[in-house]
């Protein structure tokens, strides 16, 4: 015989459903995930193209973003004084210039990310000299309007102490 319990039956949709959500929230996860292993190749390969308009599609386009950069000043804040640094930075490079990431790794939420990473950029520089730097990385990312987008980078490089000067070739 089959007894009708309403209680159980509730309780099973509600096990059922939040199975769903966990499995649901972890697809999502992965994909943001994903999407913003994306966003980082693609400005590091827009970088080494040289090309200023396709990296700061990257980044938040208005005056909410805030860059603590290697180079001077200390902040930059706002995507048009960004972009005049992107283009002071790349212009300063005689041919061409490489952009290589490594140990990314990537947190997202949802809608409030971040990523960090090693950078290593080589090249050679107006002056003919070469150019071989390796700076820490790291993004805070917002989902806009289904889209991540950069809205505060801080790059850095390690320093000793001793003398006050920066570690640009700093190897784990």
């Amino acid at each position: 015989m089959i007894v009708n319990k309403p209680g159980l039956h509730l309780t099973t949709v509600a096990i059922v459903l939040a199975l769903c959500a966990l499995a649901f929230h972890a697809q999502a996860k992965e994909s943001d995930e994903a999407e913003i292993k994306a966003l980082e190749a693609n400005l590091a390969a827009s970088a080494q193209a040289k090309d200023v308009d396709a990296i700061m599609k990257n980044y938040v386009p208005d005056e909410t973003l805030i860059v603590f950069d290697v180079i001077p000043p200390r902040q930059y804040v706002g995507a048009d004084s960004f972009k005049k640094d992107w283009q002071g930075f790349l212009g300063g490079f005689n041919g061409p210039v490489t952009f290589e990431n490594s140990d990314l790794q990537v947190f997202a939420d949802g809608k409030l990310a971040y990523a960090h990473y090693i950078q290593h950029v080589s090249g050679t520089g107006k002056d003919g000299k070469p150019i071989d730097n390796t700076v820490r990385m790291t993004d805070v990312l917002r989902k806009i309007r289904g889209k991540w987008l950069i809205v505060h980078e801080h790059a850095s490089v390690p320093v000793d102490i001793t003398n006050g000067k920066a570690d640009l070739s700093s190897k784990p």
